[in-house]
């Protein structure tokens, strides 16, 4: 999911990416270009017959590993899928904008994060397919919001929802134990319920008895988002106009952050970097800012002693963090197909399935009552209900504002912005750096 240089989003995007393994650390290869030819053959243009319906991904969006692609092929015999996919959103979604500004080399089924969708919603809805109306859609087995997201103001939906990324704390039961704090998820809560800063207080009584060489959160950079991902009001206001330097939810989120950093509660380290990779392998810290998707990342890089060891609390507040849409373009070479195709990706039987091997939590709520959520279980965390307590966390997240360059804002705050609190500076000189870095980029 995502993930990635990720840039705001792409640290975002990995999340993205990340999250959408969510994090799209690890994806796989091919490039932006239209993939099987002309799409109308499965086998190189032998005469089978079948169609191709091609998408284009970022990450590891999961859809193949879940075996969403050979059902549906089974169940569509004249469909053959294949799949486009670029490691990192930072590198897919320039592409993407170029393919979709010059009406060209665009795959059947696009992909969208959530840090690019107001972009697109904004100024390549033209180009899209109106999926309101493609066959078996309903708006209603959509989270209000998240349909909202990719909808116009004049009512076009130009994609539909996979994945979000609802809040939640994740800990080590072990390091917190020997810490002297509670492990029982539901008194972990306690700790900090309804307040970021007493997420803050618990990572000081943690330092005081910490295990020797550990940090009570991962990273400035994670907490940051997970503080963020919970106002409703972020880094753009409802009229596309930027306010994160006047937005006080956004100054305050940095300025805490940047206190758990000077008072060493978390690891000098940049999410989804190999540095950090190697704190989660080595058990380095003791919680992170745990979307679902970051249960496949922990257990992507995690040494097998550690299975187990880990469980999940509800977050000081609910919010969100990741979450991509398919968008199907109105140039594709098989566009009924391939609107067929994404309202099947996203129907929540397969959301769920989706969810059971990826991690990636669905966006429609008639996913939430099926076995394959509420009994989900993952070999981190062992027998804590996730798929209840990811529900759970959902239903709560707020409606948000999201801009058309929330990634560009996110990255610098986090990479040109409280990471530098970490090696030396002050919240102020963090702050102004991150602030030009941005506005720089914004410029351009």
């Amino acid at each position: 999911m995502r993930a990635r240089t990720r840039s705001a989003r792409n640290r975002a995007v990995v999340l993205a990416a990340v999250a959408s393994l969510g994090v799209g650390l690890l994806a796989g290869c091919a490039d932006d270009g239209n993939d099987g030819g002309d799409g109308s053959s499965s086998d190189g243009g032998n005469g089978s017959g079948k169609t191709t319906v091609t998408l284009g991904l970022f990450g590891t969006q999961g859809f193949k590993e879940a075996g969403l692609y050979t059902e549906y092929e089974k169940l569509h015999p004249d469909i053959k899928i294949a799949e486009n996919v670029v490691e990192r959103n930072e590198n897919y979604y320039p592409a993407l904008v170029n393919h979709l500004t010059t009406n060209s080399g665009l795959q059947d089924i696009q992909a969208v994060e959530v840090g690019n969708i107001a972009e697109v919603v904004q100024t390549q809805a033209s180009k899209l397919v109106d999926l309101s109306k493609a066959p078996g859609v309903s708006k209603s087995a959509w989270l209000d919001w998240k349909w909202s997201q990719a909808t116009t103001k004049d009512g076009q939906t130009v994609g539909l929802g996979t994945d979000i990324g609802p809040m939640a704390i994740c800990y080590r039961k072990d390091l917190f134990q020997q810490a002297g704090l509670p492990t029982d998820r539901t008194e972990v809560g306690k700790l900090w319920a309804g307040d970021w800063s007493k997420l803050v207080t618990a990572g000081e009584n943690f330092k005081k008895k910490a295990p020797k060489g550990t940090y009570f959160m991962d990273s400035p950079g994670g907490l940051l988002n997970a503080i963020v991902s919970s106002e409703k009001d972020k880094y753009f206001d409802s009229s596309g106009k930027a306010i994160y330097k006047s937005n006080p939810a956004i100054k305050n989120a940095f300025d805490l952050t940047s206190k758990a950093a000077t008072d060493g509660l978390v690891g000098a380290q940049t999410q989804f970097q190999p540095a950090w990779d190697t704190t989660i392998a080595n058990s380095k810290f003791a919680a992170v800012a745990c979307p679902p998707w970051m249960l496949g990342y922990l257990k992507g890089k995690s040494k097998p002693e550690s299975a187990g060891k880990w469980d999940v609390a509800a977050a000081p507040k609910a919010g969100n963090w990741g979450g991509t849409f398919l968008a199907v373009p109105k140039s594709g070479k098989h566009v009924k197909e391939a609107q067929e195709l994404a309202a099947w990706l996203t129907a929540p039987q397969q959301l769920a399935k989706l969810f059971n091997v990826q991690g990636s939590f669905p966006s429609t709520p008639g996913s939430y009552d099926l076995p394959l959520v509420t009994d989900a279980k993952n070999t981190m965390t062992g027998d804590s209900p996730i798929g209840k307590i990811f529900a759970e966390a959902a239903k709560s997240i707020p409606t948000q504002v999201i801009g058309p360059k929330d990634q560009i804002i996110q990255q610098g705050l986090t990479d040109n912005g409280v990471i530098l609190v970490t090696k030396g500076k002050s919240a102020a000189e963090a702050w102004n750096t991150a602030t030009k870095t941005i506005d720089n980029n914004l410029e351009k």
